[in-house]
């Protein structure tokens, strides 16, 4: 059996909720990623921030990336799934809930995402092709 944690790729790095999002536009840029978990004082995942909610949520608003917090992206339903999770399952998961990036967790820590470049490797071209379809055709 293949599990999430086989798939995906570890050492994910959270934002902290009190961070701005100039900061997560900084680590997404040093970390070559297009999203990010957001983590409370706890190291707990609350949320995830993508760079579009930056543009769309903060730029496309004239608010000051400066002086908005991660947290506050952190809206909407959290998915994420522990890793020993069947790929199959974490697969499905994203397809039910057009989810591009997967937090995997153990023991209530993060230790890893997945994400579609990690199914690309995984997936034949037909299974990949069906991800594509239901995440982005909806």
């Amino acid at each position: 059996m293949t599990t999430a944690r086989d798939v995906m790729s570890s050492g994910a790095e959270c934002i902290k909720e009190d961070q701005t999002l100039l900061d997560a536009a900084r680590m997404m840029r040093d970390l070559d990623v297009g999203s990010l978990p957001i983590c409370g004082k706890d190291d707990k995942l609350h949320g995830m921030i993508t760079d579009r909610d930056i543009v769309v949520h903060c730029l496309a608003e004239g608010m000051d990336p400066a002086t908005v917090k991660a947290g506050s992206m952190a809206q909407g339903k959290l998915y994420w799934v522990d890793a020993d999770t069947d790929m199959d399952d974490a697969l499905a998961v994203m397809q039910e809930h057009q989810v591009k990036r997967l937090p995997v967790m153990d023991k209530h820590r993060l230790v890893g995402m997945i994400s579609e470049s990690d199914l690309t490797r995984r997936l034949d071209e037909h299974r990949m092709s069906h991800f594509a379809q239901e995440v982005y055709a909806r």
